[in-house]
């Protein structure tokens, strides 16, 4: 007969319970300012779109592809690259991600034409393709469960911030020094964060297996795992209501400069750093959208999906009454506050996603989710925003382009009628395999 010990569910339990809280902060400051690395060597293309378009006789369509296949790569190798980070480690794959996006960022900075320029684009999207999905499954690890939708949701606004700091400052760098040194910067910033991280965060410290040691409890390691992935039907809706809202607020962020530019008159440093206020407005939207949906969903989880369902018809609004308004301040105020809201279901949708699947496997459910995120959203929103442009304009490709919100809505709405159901079922087997587990070592 072997000794009964206690057993807990990794999907439910509190992974941080021996990490020292401070240990965790630092591990998310780190993490954080990779996620900001990832954005920054992503989005400073955006800020020398005018000045590609011009030196190299683009097309927005061409201009479109160098910032979509980026988006698309991490659609395409964001599931396997997070299965293999959760089998190997997942501090030894985000190190080995920030070198290969930070070297491809600097082969961007040496390309001699738009053929090359793809490739290093390419390359930079292999590097970031698992890092938001790996990054936030060390970063919930380390963190109480209570705190997802808040930690998600500030994580997530490392991409914003990023974003910010690459179109700002890259719009200065290629204003004074040219392109080419807008590239080099971030590659130089990825490389310093990459050498720092394996130093600090280390693998041991963060694993939920360092509990059996600290507490004396028997982790459950249910069959299957990857099933919970796509076995309900809130959580495949989920997936697709945050690609579909993503497709909204990644065109924004990519054309954001490119339409200051033409229908403001602003140089490329100007309009970078105006585009850049535009993008921290949304990074602070998200923290406090993730904030209030910690806050009202403590005791009702499915509120969660109700203000999903609110952030997208509110940005669907805001959107499409700025982009039919004349160009001055008060359309950029009203910019602003959609983008504030746009990307808000972040928060919800990770918090959901973590929920509705099985802690071993969580990196490959964020990775999952980045999948419909980058498919459906930021690798197919700015190609075809850019596509729809070369026909009709980008003012009017604009107006159009906040209706897809609606849809995000409408399949949040599919996944609300079924996430408390879907919910309490993945918490009975939780329980019942909890138990076959207690009988078996009664046994």
């Amino acid at each position: 007969m072997g000794i009964h010990q206690h057993t807990v569910h990794t999907s439910s339990m509190d992974t941080s319970i021996s990490i020292p809280r401070r240990y965790a902060w630092l591990v998310f400051a780190l993490t954080f300012g990779l996620l900001i690395s990832d954005y920054m060597s992503r989005q400073v293309l955006n800020a020398v779109f005018p000045l590609l378009k011009s030196e190299w006789a683009l097309s927005d369509s061409q201009l479109g592809l160098l910032s979509g296949i980026v988006a698309l790569m991490v659609g395409l190798l964001t599931l396997p690259l997070s299965l293999l980070a959760d089998r190997f480690g997942r501090v030894k794959s985000l190190t080995l991600m920030a070198v290969l996006w930070s070297v491809a960022t600097l082969g961007c900075a040496l390309a001699e034409n738009y053929q090359q320029m793809f490739i290093a684009r390419f390359m930079v999207g292999v590097g970031e393709a698992a890092y938001g999905s790996v990054g936030i499954a060390v970063v919930m690890a380390v963190f109480p469960r209570e705190m997802r939708a808040t930690l998600a949701s500030a994580f997530m606004a490392g991409g914003m911030c990023g974003s910010f700091l690459g179109m700002a400052l890259g719009g200065v760098l290629a204003e004074h020094f040219g392109w080419r040194w807008a590239f080099a910067g971030m590659a130089v910033f990825g490389l310093i964060l990459a050498s720092l991280y394996p130093i600090i965060v280390k693998e041991k410290r963060i694993t939920p297996s360092a509990l059996t040691d600290a507490v004396g409890q028997k982790l459950i390691k249910i069959k299957n795992p990857l099933k919970t992935l796509y076995s309900s039907p809130s959580v495949i809706a989920t997936y697709i209501g945050s690609g579909l809202q993503l497709f909204v607020g990644g065109s924004v962020i990519v054309w954001m400069p490119s339409y200051l530019n033409r229908y403001y008159a602003m140089s490329t440093d100007s309009a970078g750093i105006m585009a850049a206020i535009i993008v921290l407005s949304g990074a602070v939207g998200t923290i406090l959208c993730g904030m209030l949906c910690d806050r009202l969903g403590r005791n009702r989880p499915e509120r969660k999906v109700s203000l999903a369902i609110t952030y997208c018809l509110g940005s669907c609004l805001l959107l499409s009454i700025a982009f039919a308004m004349s160009a001055g301040p008060a359309q950029l105020a009203v910019i602003c506050l959609g983008v504030f809201i746009v990307i808000g279901t972040n928060g919800p949708s990770m918090a959901m996603v973590a929920n509705l699947t099985h802690n071993s496997v969580h990196s490959s459910a964020f990775a999952t989710l980045t999948l419909a995120n980058n498919l459906l959203g930021l690798a197919l929103g700015p190609l075809v925003v850019g596509k729809v442009s070369d026909v009709i304009g980008l003012q009017s490709a604009f107006q159009l382009m906040p209706l897809v919100s609606i849809a995000a809505a409408a399949v949040f709405f599919y996944a609300k009628c079924h996430y408390l159901k879907d919910l309490a079922r993945s918490n009975a087997q939780s329980a019942v395999q909890s138990n076959e587990l207690s009988m078996d070592d009664k046994l």
